[in-house]
């Protein structure tokens, strides 16, 4: 296991600090605000601390403030509900007396019943796609000095596409995007490890698929654009591991009125469809003078 994968999973254990209250801490990397993806990861990890025997099916939450990254987040949950088959948590991440996060989680017992999916989408195999230190490797005398740190710090989840990421990517795009992702080293048997990184990960790109169709060529860092998760809600249908390569296909149908919507599938390299996600994002224009050099990370 990577040291970058084994501080995330610190920063996603959380402290407990009384009854239903946690206290999570931030990841090392300098950001203008958090990520959106960790704070809904501890989120979801801070309601699993107060449910045995279930497995969480899925998760909705609310992105309500800017997250602050020099200081703690504290994690409130809600037991809303313990019956014989589900169960209902509530978790609100607060911040400065204020709440940055909210999210609703349900969890299910093991139980037989019908299956069916839809077949995995075509995609090159993760084998044949340009690692992340090569992207960045095509795009080093393109970006900004400023960028160097955060392009080279080691990562915890290893991504994989048939195009650079998104606020790397300067020409338009439509149609399914297909990325493949695993953590960076092998991780325990624990199912909720799993459910948590990947949790973490879905919000890796999501939002900028929305931007997808509106580059504009040679232009990084999304320069005419303020962008922002509103929304975010995950489906878990199958167990999965994340030490694993996994295809994160993603897209986005529709925008209008400064918010645009999202959604993708997760797929085992196998054909096996694990998860859904879908999340709203706020696309707001702006006028890229008022960025100077500075890039919008």
């Amino acid at each position: 296991m990577t040291r970058a994968l084994e501080s995330l999973i610190e920063v996603l254990s959380l402290e407990p600090i009384e009854v239903n209250i946690f206290r999570g801490h931030n990841e090392s990397q300098s950001r203008q605000r958090l990520f959106g993806g960790q704070v809904a990861a501890q989120a979801f990890t801070a309601a699993a601390r107060t449910v045995d025997g279930r497995t969480a099916h899925s998760l909705h939450g609310y992105f309500l403030r800017a997250g602050d990254p020099s200081v703690p987040i504290i994690f409130n949950v809600d037991r809303i509900r313990d019956g014989n088959s589900f169960a209902t948590r509530r978790v609100v991440a607060v911040q400065h007396g204020e709440a940055i996060f909210n999210m609703s989680v349900s969890y299910h017992i093991d139980e037989d019943g019908y299956e069916h999916q839809d077949p995995m989408p075509e995609a090159p195999s993760p084998d044949e796609l340009p690692t992340w230190e090569e992207r960045m490797a095509q795009l080093a005398d393109k970006l900004p000095a400023q960028a160097t740190n955060w392009l080279s710090a080691e990562r915890p989840i290893e991504y994989r596409s048939p195009e650079h990421h998104g606020m790397f990517a300067s020409e338009p795009a439509s149609g399914p995007n297909p990325v493949w992702i695993r953590a960076n080293g092998e991780l325990p048997d624990d199912p909720l490890i799993h459910q948590c990184l990947f949790v973490y990960a879905s919000d890796m790109g999501m939002v900028s698929n929305i931007h997808r169709p509106h580059r504009k060529s040679g232009q990084f860092f999304f320069r005419d654009v303020m962008m922002a998760s509103l929304d975010h809600a995950v489906w878990f249908h199958r167990p999965f591991r994340m030490d694993e390569w996994l295809l994160f296909t993603q897209q986005s149908p529709v925008a209008y009125g400064a918010r645009g919507y999202a959604n993708a599938t997760l797929y085992t390299r196998e054909g096996t469809r694990v998860a859904t996600v879908a999340q709203e994002g706020l696309m707001r224009k702006i006028d890229p003078k008022k960025l100077g050099d500075k890039p919008p990370m």
